[in-house]
């Protein structure tokens, strides 16, 4: 079965639990094969938000990517995440679908791999955690790419 690459995270309620249990919850998408250490990092986007828990991990699925992106989007629903449009807002959960193996998409509801995954370290570094020999197209290894980025502002939650 392919593998997936998983970023998760949050910054409302029990941010590390609410992660935890998205961790737990993405057994029902396939096998959690393993996880980063949880994170904490500053907030992008709107101002006084509170920090986020951060994490990633590889999923080995039987799922297609959009079947496993709707699957995310139901977690996320389940935890209680309301998207209206904002970008960067606070949230009780955030999945993002960041690579899936062999697969390369670009399409208004999903692009393989994530748009932003090189550009950020608090991706990044759990990923570089789970997967550092990992090649993503249009970024390098996962372990090179988060070593350009640095840890500034990653702390262990």
């Amino acid at each position: 079965m392919p593998l997936a690459y998983i970023g998760l995270g949050a910054n409302l309620g029990q941010p590390a639990e609410q992660v935890l249990q998205a961790l737990a919850g993405l057994g029902s998408c396939g096998r959690v094969l393993a996880q980063s250490p949880l994170y904490r990092t500053a907030p992008l986007g709107e101002p006084g938000q509170p920090d986020y828990c951060n994490a990633a991990c590889v999923l080995d699925t039987g799922l297609t990517p959009r079947q496993l992106m709707d699957r995310l989007l139901d977690l996320e629903r389940c935890a209680g995440r309301v998207r209206d449009g904002r970008r960067w807002a606070a949230r009780r959960l955030d999945l993002d679908l960041l690579h899936y193996e062999g697969v390369t998409l670009d399409s208004p509801e999903l692009c393989l791999p994530h748009p932003q995954i090189g550009r950020r370290n608090f991706v990044l570094a759990p990923l570089a955690d789970v997967a550092p020999d990992l090649e993503i197209p249009g970024v390098g290894r996962v372990a090179d790419a988060a070593q350009a980025l640095g840890r500034a502002g990653l702390q262990p939650w």
